[in-house]
């Protein structure tokens, strides 16, 4: 009896930390404070919106492969890096995303370039979740659950904004006439002019 009720407390506890760390991950990529992370989503899925959404899929878990990397290494305090070089790192990635793709004009011949470099990219924002989900963690012997409830709620985020972006782009296309030339520069002219706010913002020197 004392055993049943010992899992019992032990499975509610493991859940409980599982929502925490979810919630925690979630809030990151669709909170206000977010929006460097939604500027990227923003870059790298706009100009390709009206693709295959398997390819957009494939794109976010490239980013979220790629975070998740550097979140554990950084986590578990393998890796250290300046916090206001990635605090400004960030933003010059939204910046290349945009450009690459206001040249590119989201080919989709140029997919396996976009997914290696969003991987590349992933590697980067996850030192810069790593940053905030250190000040969560109370011992670095037992990351496997928050690291994992984390990737999980930002994944999930992601998800959402994709989801959001592509209603949003296919509305624009059934309400204005060959808008894909015509919201899709716009749009990344935007993106632009904010990753350059943040990078003034933000410059470590």
């Amino acid at each position: 009896m004392h055993e049943q009720n010992y899992f019992r407390d032990f499975e509610r506890s493991m859940t409980a930390e599982l929502i925490t760390y979810f919630t925690f991950g979630w809030d990151h990529i669709v909170s206000a404070d977010a929006l460097d992370h939604q500027l990227f989503l923003l870059a790298l899925i706009w100009p390709m919106a009206a693709g295959k959404v398997r390819n957009l899929l494939i794109l976010i878990t490239a980013f979220t492969i790629g975070h998740s990397i550097t979140l554990a290494l950084s986590s578990t305090g393998t890796l250290r890096i300046s916090t206001s070089a990635i605090e400004f790192l960030i933003p010059v990635s939204i910046f290349i995303t945009a450009l690459m793709h206001w040249f590119e004009g989201g080919d989709s011949g140029r997919f396996p370039a976009i997914f290696g470099l969003t991987g590349m990219f992933g590697l980067l924002h996850g030192l810069g979740f790593a940053n905030t989900l250190r000040q969560m963690l109370g011992k670095e012997d037992a990351l496997l659950l928050p690291l994992f409830g984390f990737n999980l709620g930002v994944e999930a985020g992601q998800i959402l904004i994709l989801a959001l972006i592509l209603m949003l782009h296919y509305l624009l296309r059934r309400l204005l006439p060959d808008s894909e030339s015509r919201v899709v520069k716009p749009v990344l002219i935007l993106v632009m002019l904010g990753s350059i706010w943040m990078i003034w913002q933000r410059m470590p020197f």
